[in-house]
């Protein structure tokens, strides 16, 4: 990544902004809720597949019925299903990465702050309950919303569009290497974030003279 200073970071949010290790949580759900109804992964994978369940990440509005099937599927108490769909956004959430958040927050009214963010229908409403992330970016676009997801060039496109931004200007974080690439192959600036530190060091390099903190 080289050359003159961005106008708009645009971040992913799990691995990035979150920390959750997105290649390994949905597994340990899965064997977790599995051992609970006393099923093995692949009974639980199963029943989960023939549940016809709504695309939830890019659909909105069908959360209430991505989960009353889940429970119908697993015959699931409501008591039940409660407690699983919690542990789903508690696993899916993660915890904020506080030293990235914090300095990118302290950007505010230098840079654009965004988001392009792969998500399942009900993340807006629970990553806003535990991180607030309106209070920092706008626009915030995830793929249930926009209708489509990352690496898709339309999810890029749409995000530059709510930008109203030139790919040049723009410097995307994401923790996914087929999304940089993507990103890259439309002109977006990208930083494949692998340590937080090698991440604020990234965007601090492609700030503006005028607009480094």
């Amino acid at each position: 990544m080289t050359g003159g200073g961005v106008r708009w970071l645009l971040l992913d949010v799990g691995g990035v902004l979150e920390m959750v290790d997105d290649a390994a949580w949905p597994g340990q759900f899965r064997t977790r809720w599995a051992a609970a109804f006393g099923l093995t992964d692949e009974e639980f994978s199963s029943r989960l597949s023939d549940a016809d369940l709504p695309d939830a990440a890019r659909r909105t509005g069908v959360d209430d019925e991505y989960w009353g099937k889940i429970g119908a599927a697993l015959g699931a108490s409501a008591e039940v299903l409660a407690s699983m769909r919690a542990d789903f956004w508690d696993a899916y959430c993660g915890s904020l990465n506080e030293p990235l958040f914090d300095f990118v927050a302290g950007l505010r009214g230098t840079v654009g702050l965004a988001i392009l963010s792969n998500s399942g229908d009900g993340a807006r409403q629970e990553e806003e309950r535990r991180f607030g992330f309106s209070a920092v970016f706008d626009p915030i676009c995830y793929s249930h919303e926009i209708g489509v997801t990352k690496p898709e060039p339309e999810a890029f496109r749409i995000a530059l569009d709510q930008l109203a931004a030139a790919p040049e200007d723009v410097l995307f974080v994401d923790d996914v290497p087929e999304n940089i690439e993507a990103a890259r192959a439309m002109g977006i600036r990208a930083h494949l974030h692998v340590e937080t530190a090698d991440t604020i060091a990234a965007i601090r390099a492609a700030m503006p003279e005028d607009r480094e903190q």
